[in-house]
């Protein structure tokens, strides 16, 4: 199966997409150029299955299956080291974003792993448990938000750049608690 979805990545390729991101700095030694909505069409053609999806998720060098891994893996299945081990090896914001979005958000300890990444020193893992819990904002998934600001606040002081609009967006998040 991860042979055919790679045939069905390499059908889906887009090369001028494919060139941004790699002058935009993405990472991946392989970049077919795969919009996100393709990966999904593509995706919801298989069934979810943990191996195909480990096996996806190992294939570090191709954007594509780092992408769909997320989306095969099954919630009920994905254990807090799982989601440990992915959120530590996550190589860019875009496929953390797709990672807490297609997968981790419906975790049921999805709180407690945005709190334990939330501590990380590395910035991709600390990056994604952020993202995490702007997800779970979004889903009413976090009682009294209102009570996340002083740590928002404090986090925004010194966040690197491609940290700082999350933490802002979840503020408002949080702002908007305290209205309601």
């Amino acid at each position: 199966m991860l042979q055919s979805l790679k045939k069905e990545f390499f059908a889906h390729r887009n090369g001028m997409l494919a060139q941004q991101l790699k002058n935009a700095g993405d990472q991946h030694a392989i970049i077919m150029g795969c919009q996100l909505v393709d990966i999904i069409a593509i995706t919801s053609r298989y069934c979810k299955d943990s191996q195909l999806a480990q096996a996806l998720w190992s294939e570090i060098q191709l954007r594509e299956c780092r992408m769909a891994a997320p989306m095969l893996f099954p919630v009920d299945e994905f254990t807090m080291g799982n989601a440990l081990d992915w959120c530590n090896s996550v190589e860019s914001t875009e496929i953390a974003d797709v990672l807490c979005h297609r997968l981790l958000r419906h975790l049921p300890f999805a709180n407690q792993l945005w709190e334990t990444l939330s501590y990380s020193d590395h910035p991709l893992p600390r990056y994604t448990a952020w993202r995490l819990l702007l997800n779970l904002l979004l889903m009413n998934k976090i009682e009294n938000p209102a009570n996340l600001l002083p740590r928002v606040e404090q986090e925004l002081q010194s966040a690197p750049p491609h940290l700082k609009p999350l933490l802002q967006s979840i503020k408002e998040e949080c702002l908007m608690a305290l209205k309601t």
